[in-house]
C-alpha cells in the first residue's frame, strides 16, 4: 500500500474548551518494531479525550499528543516482527493516543479483528469501553454469574457496555441514570434501572441483598454510599471521579463486611498488560459481539473536523452511549 506524505488530524491548540481543538496537517506515522499502522475509518470520543483537551491528563512519554484512545480502519502498514495482521485486515485498537487522524500507530497486540457481524462504525466504539469494563469488572472485580452487578452512569459507552457484558455473564444487573430516557436505554439493555433524582440506589441494592460488584465512575460523595449498597464480600471498582476522589469513609465496614476497594486507568498501563487484555476480549468478549449478546449504541457521530462540536455534546452529559468521529 501506497502511503501518503502527510494527513488530516485534529490537535490540542492549547488547553482549553471543546473550541481548542483544530484540523491541521501532521505527517502520516511509520509503524516501529511490533507495531501496526491503520488507516483510520471511525474513532471513538471518551472522556479522558476531553480532560486531555482542557489540560487534566497528560499522555504517557512516547504517545502522540492527538487524542484519540480508540479507532477502527484497516490495516496499512506492519512494523517489524508483526505477525497475525495482514495489509488491508479490519481491525478495531486500543490507542495510546492519535485517533482523531487518519493514520495512527498502536502495537499490534492491541489490534483486534472486527467482530463477525459488526460495521466500522460501531467497531470503533469497542475497545476503549471493552478494555476498561472486562479489566475492571471481570478481571478486577471476579464478576460472576448469579451475582448482582451496579454500574452508575448506566447510559454512557461504558456503562452500555458493562450492562451487556455482565448480563451476558449471568449477573443480575443494576444501572443508575439521571433521566426517564436514560433509565429506559439502561433497562432495554436488561439492567433493572435506577433515576438517581428519584430513588437511592444503596436503598434498592440493599433491598435486593447488596451489590457484589459496583463499577463507579463518580467518586466523591457515592464512595461511602457504595460502600453501604454492597454486600458483604463485595468489590468495589473505580475508574474515574467525576465528582471527587477524596470522601470521608468508614474503613470498620470493610473490615467487618471483608469489603474489596480496587480500582485502575487504563491508559498507564504496559503494553503487555493491555495485550493481555486483548487476549482475553478475543476470547470472551468478542464471541458475545458474535452471538448478538453485545451491542454498540452510538449516539452521534460527527465528521473529524467537528471534533468541537463532539466534544460539547460529550459534555452536555445528555448522549446515550458513543459519540463517534468519521474520519474517511
Amino acid at each position: 500500500m501506497t502511503l501518503p506524505d502527510t494527513m488530516r488530524a485534529v490537535e490540542i491548540s492549547a488547553p482549553g474548551g471543546p473550541e481548542v481543538l483544530r484540523l491541521t496537517t501532521r505527517p502520516v506515522p511509520r509503524p516501529g518494531p511490533g507495531e501496526v499502522l491503520i488507516a483510520v475509518a471511525w474513532a471513538g470520543v471518551n472522556r479522558p479525550d476531553a480532560l486531555q483537551r482542557a489540560g487534566l491528563y497528560r499522555a504517557p512519554a512516547g504517545a502522540s499528543d492527538l487524542p484519540g484512545l480508540e479507532c477502527s480502519g484497516h490495516v496499512a502498514a506492519l512494523g517489524e516482527g508483526v505477525t497475525g495482521l495482514t495489509v488491508g485486515d479490519a481491525v478495531c485498537a486500543l490507542l495510546p493516543g492519535g485517533g482523531y487522524a487518519e493514520y495512527v500507530t498502536c502495537p499490534a497486540a492491541h489490534a483486534l479483528p472486527v467482530p463477525a457481524g459488526l460495521g466500522l462504525r460501531e467497531a470503533a466504539g469497542l475497545a476503549e469501553t471493552c478494555f476498561t469494563v472486562w479489566s475492571n469488572i471481570v478481571m478486577r472485580g471476579g464478576l460472576k454469574a448469579g451475582e448482582r452487578f451496579l454500574v452508575h452512569g448506566g447510559s454512557s459507552g461504558i456503562g452500555t457496555t458493562a450492562i451487556q457484558i455482565a448480563t451476558a455473564l449471568g449477573a443480575k444487573v443494576f444501572a443508575t441514570a439521571g433521566s426517564a430516557e436514560k433509565c429506559a436505554a439502561c433497562t432495554a439493555l436488561g439492567a433493572t434501572a435506577i433515576n438517581y433524582r428519584e430513588a437511592d440506589f444503596v436503598e434498592v441494592l440493599r433491598a435486593a441483598g447488596g451489590a457484589d460488584v459496583i463499577l463507579d465512575m463518580v467518586g466523591g460523595s457515592y464512595i461511602p454510599r457504595n460502600i453501604k449498597a454492597l454486600a458483604d464480600d463485595g468489590r468495589l471498582v473505580f475508574i474515574a471521579f467525576l465528582e471527587s476522589p477524596k470522601a470521608e469513609v468508614n474503613f470498620a465496614q470493610v473490615m467487618l463486611r471483608r469489603l474489596t476497594i480496587t480500582g485502575s486507568t487504563l491508559r498507564p498501563q504496559s503494553d503487555e498488560a493491555k495485550a493481555e487484555i486483548a487476549r482475553a476480549l478475543a476470547a470472551h468478549v468478542w464471541p458475545m459481539v458474535g452471538a448478538g449478546k453485545l451491542r454498540v449504541l452510538v449516539d452521534s457521530e460527527f465528521p473529524l473536523e467537528d471534533a468541537s462540536r463532539a466534544h460539547a455534546r460529550m459534555e452536555t452529559n445528555a448522549h446515550i452511549g458513543k459519540i463517534l468521529l468519521k474520519v474517511r
